[in-house]
């Protein structure tokens, strides 16, 4: 039997990275990855190879629809082509994932292919491919086996025509009509991928807008920018059945009025959310307990029921994100290493990777309202800025919300270019608990999109944004 210090289920971000922190302060370390390749959700058919896809179908947007102001002249018809973009896509997964192999080499981290069971509290079965199993003895254990897509009760994913964003990352046509269900972060990026391509896109959302976590006015502008590149919005609408048509699929969907809508189209993508992902792992054998929405429960030191196990990242409460997944990963290793480590989840930012890309950390106005926080808002276009008007990217806006009495800074929310980058100055400066003064005073370089995170900061500060 193989004996370990910390052994890690799961292999992705919060996997991986709490793996490689044990490793690097001296824990004899195992990760348990029950797919053949390492990297979770994230890597192999998440972020990673939407991002790929988005990127490629962003270049052919541009090539039919900007590159003739720029003086950029193609003789004759530019075409693309849906099976190299998916190559592409394929080969970045690739990159990454052999990426991780190589990090796990490095850090001498022992990797078992099979999937992870507990037999007790100390005691891991690994189920290889092979038929074949293994059982470790580990001091701790990470739980980090994520999540999968949720569905709704009466809908059955064919993966045909049917489908989760798993399988729309890979399909071998651009679909004439896509009907997206849920108007979140996977069914918007993916949305638009396939709207760039040519497909007529419909979003049906139950809630009364889309990105419904993110401040009102990001998803009022998102909707407005997505209209005008021609997707379509069913808001406020409740998905009564979605069915295969013969090659197609129709689905049915309730207004606010009670009125019954119906859309037919060749493909339907379910992105309704994520639902942790426990199956197989025997947690009872280890006197792990799972919550009714069948997330692991753990205290705030991320640590279960059975104090030499923890759990991170999708399978725990809290926003499904990679990056809040490595944060914790980071925080139970050296937490286990005896370390004080913080997380402070309120800066944790999330993004959408739309074009214009959407961006946040912090509070948004409505939950300053209703916590009834008394603050200032500023916000600056970039419609405004220099380098948003030279490159031609000029939707969107950064908004600040500081503390109307000490001016600091509590919230930023932004809808651009780049805003997907630009975030991490807003979370340093709220980590440092900046003020919007202290933002505005701040030199910020010249042409950039970051100006108008400056321009921002001076509207909440004295309300004098210096180019508006």
């Amino acid at each position: 039997m193989s004996s370990f210090d910390v052994v890690v289920i799961g292999s992705g971000p919060g996997g991986y990275v709490a793996a490689i922190r044990a490793a690097q302060l001296g824990f004899n370390t195992a990760i348990i990855e029950k797919y053949s390749t390492l990297g979770g959700t994230c890597l192999n058919v998440g972020c990673i190879p939407s991002k790929a896809l988005l990127d490629s179908s962003h270049h052919y947007h541009d090539a039919i629809t900007h590159f003739k102001e720029h003086g950029i002249e193609i003789s004759g018809e530019i075409k693309f082509s849906i099976e190299q973009m998916i190559a592409r896509k394929a080969s970045v997964v690739d990159q990454n994932v052999s990426g991780i192999k190589y990090l796990m080499d490095k850090n001498k981290i022992t990797v078992f292919e099979g999937v992870g069971s507990f037999e007790d509290a100390t005691h891991i079965n690994v189920a290889k491919t092979d038929g074949s199993s293994e059982t470790l003895e580990a001091k701790y254990t990470i739980i980090a086996t994520g999540s999968k897509p949720s569905s709704l009760p009466f809908i059955k994913i064919d993966k045909e025509k049917i489908i989760t964003s798993t399988e729309a990352l890979n399909l071998k046509e651009v679909p004439k009509h896509l009907i997206v269900i849920g108007g979140g972060v996977i069914g918007l990026e993916l949305g638009q991928v396939y709207l760039r391509l040519g497909a007529q896109v419909s979003v049906v959302e139950y809630l009364d807008r889309i990105i419904p976590g993110m401040d009102a006015g990001l998803s009022k502008e998102l909707t407005k920018v997505l209209k005008k590149q021609g997707m379509k919005f069913y808001t406020s609408h409740k998905v009564k059945s979605v069915e295969r048509n013969g090659d197609g699929v129709q689905v049915q969907a309730e207004n606010a009025k009670g009125e019954t809508i119906t859309l037919d189209g060749d493909y339907s993508l379910v992105s309704v959310g994520r639902r942790p992902y426990t199956d197989g792992l025997n947690a009872d054998k280890a006197g792990v307990k799972i919550t009714e929405r069948g997330q692991v429960e753990v205290n705030d030191h991320l640590q279960t029921s059975v104090s030499n196990i923890y759990a991170i990242g999708d399978v725990i409460k809290g926003a499904m994100l990679a990056h809040k997944a490595e944060e914790e990963g980071v925080f139970v290793a050296e937490t286990i290493a005896g370390q004080k480590p913080h997380i402070d989840y309120n800066l944790i930012p999330g993004v959408v990777y739309t074009w214009p890309e959407v961006a946040a950390v912090g509070k948004t106005e409505e939950q300053l309202k209703e916590a009834g926080v008394e603050y200032k808002s500023g916000s600056f276009p970039f419609k405004a800025l220099g380098r948003s008007r030279a490159s031609g990217d000029t939707d969107g806006f950064v908004k600040i919300l500081a503390d109307k009495k000490t001016d600091e800074v509590l919230g930023i929310h932004m809808i651009g270019a780049r805003t997907a980058d630009l975030i991490a100055e807003a979370v340093i400066a709220m980590e440092f608990k900046a003020s919007a003064e202290d933002i505005a005073r701040s030199s910020h370089a010249h042409p950039t999109y970051a100006e108008a995170v400056k321009e921002a900061a001076l509207a909440a500060t004295e309300n004098r944004p210096i180019h508006m």
